[in-house]
């Protein structure tokens, strides 16, 4: 289970609804995702906001994630139904997905899925120490769940 939030109305133009909305059911379904997370497309500001309060880097960057099991361990519920358990949350940067389609020279829709993709593996527990996406295994990973995606990618 998820929930989409838009940090301005503006952002579905270029994150629409039913894409993203898509791309993160046929996610759940593949991993078995058992839990609930959200997800917030920002701008840049925003997402520097952020990146400097939680990680002290004053920078933009496309995509912060917030995993309830980074960090200290969270305690354990007995019973908790695993439809109440809460992932953590996901913020993407509409100013920087653009400049990525850009500079990757894919397609905008292309690069959203990818950080679609990123978003739900590190929420997940998967990590990556560098950004290659040949040798690293969770970047392996995502971009083979990309061709997986096939129809979504436009």
């Amino acid at each position: 289970m998820f929930e989409v939030v838009y940090d301005d109305e503006r952002f579905e133009a270029d994150a629409p609804r039913a894409f993203v909305e898509d791309i993160l059911r046929f996610l759940e379904k593949r991993f078995s995702v058992a839990g609930s997370f959200s997800l917030t497309f920002v701008d840049d500001e925003e997402i520097r906001r952020l990146n400097k309060e939680y990680r002290q880097k004053d920078e933009p960057t496309d995509i912060l994630t917030f995993a309830m099991d980074d960090g200290e361990a969270f305690p354990v519920v007995p019973d908790m139904d695993e439809e109440d358990r809460v992932l953590g949350d996901v913020f993407i940067s509409i100013d920087a997905m653009r400049r990525n389609a850009d500079s990757f020279e894919v397609s905008e829709r292309e690069e959203l899925a990818r950080l679609l993709v990123h978003g739900v593996l590190h929420l997940l527990g998967q990590d990556h120490a560098t950004n290659d996406f040949k040798t690293e295994p969770m970047l392996v990973l995502q971009e083979k769940i990309l061709v997986e995606l096939g129809p979504f990618r436009c």
